[in-house]
């Protein structure tokens, strides 16, 4: 009986209160969860907490980004990168692999059992050069984007030019490559971005189908930044672009985007850290590897990658010194025997 006359004071002092003060009556947690930003919260909740040092970097691309600044030798032994052991040992930690090398989205993340230094470098992505059948594909999904000093007088300063150029470098290097220009972000003559990784799926598989040789696929890209951005080196006395080996990860912070599936992610993570590693040679020339949550047709073959060459702050000149470059890397990679 005394219990029960407790519960029953202790209800009406909480009835008194309440009606005293009553600013103090408690909020619904429904008005809370309305607001857009909680849900973003919930969304990548695991991410932020599990990986959130990483995301102070996924959006400083922008900034000069120096991958070798700590001492990191990469010393190219022919076209393998040979790494010290004490840097090989520095890189078996997760959180410095990541730190150094990546930079990681909000909209994805990169578990450790992806982001290991030992399959990264182990992974095998040499080919054997065959000048008789074609096995490098270089396209443009924003086939549209343009550089600073594009105009009637300069119509090749663009990606499609840059495009070119590599294709060029390449077969110099004894590589079969084909280049194809087609526009995949225009329809009908007007600029339409929104389906071109669409179209360019399309269009990719058909000639995939058609040269089932191709081993490699690279999407040749310009990056957007503020205009008072330029993403320049000045590497053996020329001014570069800065270009960004870009990966889609085909899964968001709470696991694998299941109608998006990419087998050969892998291998791809292992492509562009090998290809980051030989661009060591010239400090400056590479930002951190970008790490992004859908899959940007990057599933068709083992060893694809997007590439950002510069910016469109950046100028042809700047942008052709960036390819000669990429093409000493490209083919540093993918051929571990002969070197030119």
């Amino acid at each position: 009986m005394s219990n029960l006359l407790v519960w029953v004071l202790r209800g009406l002092l909480a009835l008194c209160l309440q009606l005293r003060y009553p600013a103090v009556r408690f909020q619904k947690e429904e008005s809370v969860r309305k607001d857009p930003a909680y849900a973003v919260y919930e969304t990548y909740r695991y991410a932020y907490e599990r990986y959130g040092y990483l995301f102070s970097y996924a959006e400083k691309t922008e900034e000069k980004e120096n991958t070798a600044s700590d001492g990191t030798e990469a010393v190219q032994a022919g076209a393998e990168n040979m790494l010290s052991a004490a840097s090989l040992a520095r890189l078996q930690d997760y959180d410095y692999l990541m730190k150094q090398y990546f930079s990681v989205h909000a909209s994805t993340t990169a578990e450790r059992s992806l982001m290991k230094a030992e399959r990264l470098l182990e992974t095998d992505v040499g080919l054997t050069k065959n000048p008789d059948e074609p096995q490098i594909l270089i396209y443009h999904t924003h086939a549209s984007e343009t550089y600073a000093d594009y105009g009637s007088q300069n119509t090749d300063a663009d990606v499609v030019g840059a495009g070119t150029y590599l294709t060029e470098l390449l077969r110099q290097r004894g590589w079969n490559v084909i280049h194809d220009t087609t526009a995949y972000d225009r329809k009908e003559g007007k600029l339409e971005r929104s389906r071109a990784y669409t179209y360019a799926l399309e269009g990719v598989q058909g000639i995939l189908q058609t040269h089932p040789t191709i081993e490699v696929v690279l999407d040749l890209h310009r990056d957007g930044v503020a205009d008072s951005v330029r993403l320049t080196e000045n590497i053996n006395g020329k001014p570069t672009a800065q270009i960004m080996f870009f990966q889609g990860m085909s899964r968001t912070p709470e696991g694998e985007i299941a109608y998006l599936p990419n087998p050969h992610l892998q291998e791809n993570l292992a492509f562009c850290f090998q290809m980051q590693l030989a661009c060591g040679r010239y400090p400056g020339f590479a930002r951190k590897i970008y790490l992004k949550g859908l899959r940007y047709n990057l599933h068709l073959r083992g060893r694809s990658s997007l590439i950002e060459a510069g910016a469109q702050t950046n100028t042809k000149e700047e942008v052709w010194n960036a390819m000669e470059l990429l093409a000493e890397v490209v083919d540093t990679v993918l051929d571990p025997v002969t070197q030119k």
